[in-house]
């Protein structure tokens, strides 16, 4: 299994090209997408995955990020979707002048919104997984919701979901072993989907083919 990136650079070509500030929880599949196309010209510099408990920190990290690096690159693009700020990062980017991938979050990019939508009208109470869901399972949902201290709770924050699905990335059977153990544990019925990388391989070749 390919090492964990190092979520402060981890890729950084000279100055010049784009850089690209993502969530960190995406770090993996973007610099698997710059590997296979070749778009050498691209940096990578994410934000830890875990602001998504504290949604109100993202537009504010971003913007600084932005900022400490527009000398330094000639084009800058954000992987998030809004992700809980409630429209604030949106409003952050347009103040300078910053383009996002579209949508509210990396399920919907992932799914694309077309089959996104069609799985939220046919099953609202769906729960996700992404790859790096799955691989962080224990850490996030269990330990970071407080369930391996008061498993009683589970229903409390799950009982109003009916299907864990499981949006991969790419095919891992370890993964899927995992998922479908998490969706068990939550009490959940488990569907799985291997989507690749969605809507963000659209949006990086359209961000290389401006570069070009």
């Amino acid at each position: 299994m390919m090492a964990a990136p190092n979520l402060a650079e981890v890729a950084r070509p000279a100055p010049g090209g784009t850089l690209l500030i993502g969530c960190g929880a995406l770090a993996r599949e973007m610099l698997a997408l710059i590997e296979a196309h070749g778009w050498r010209d691209m940096a990578v510099t994410c934000l830890p995955a875990h602001y998504h408990n504290t949604p109100q920190k993202i537009p504010a990290a971003v913007q600084a990020k932005i900022r400490e690096n527009r000398d330094r690159y000639a084009r800058i693009f954000v992987l998030y979707g809004d992700c809980g700020t409630g429209g604030l990062l949106d409003a952050v980017l347009a103040e300078e002048g910053v383009a996002r991938i579209p949508g509210p979050h990396c399920y919907q990019f992932y799914a694309g919104t077309a089959d996104f939508t069609r799985l939220m009208e046919a099953e609202p109470g769906s729960f996700f997984l992404t790859d790096y869901l799955a691989r962080h399972f224990e850490r996030l949902i269990i330990e970071g919701l407080g369930l391996d201290r008061h498993p009683e709770l589970r229903d409390d924050y799950f009982g109003n979901y009916s299907k864990l699905i499981y949006l991969a990335q790419r095919e891992d059977a370890g993964l899927r072993a995992a998922a479908r153990a998490a969706a068990a544990r939550l009490g959940l019925a488990y569907e799985y989907r291997l989507t690749g990388y969605g809507e963000m391989a659209g949006f990086l070749a359209g961000v290389a083919g401006a570069a070009s």
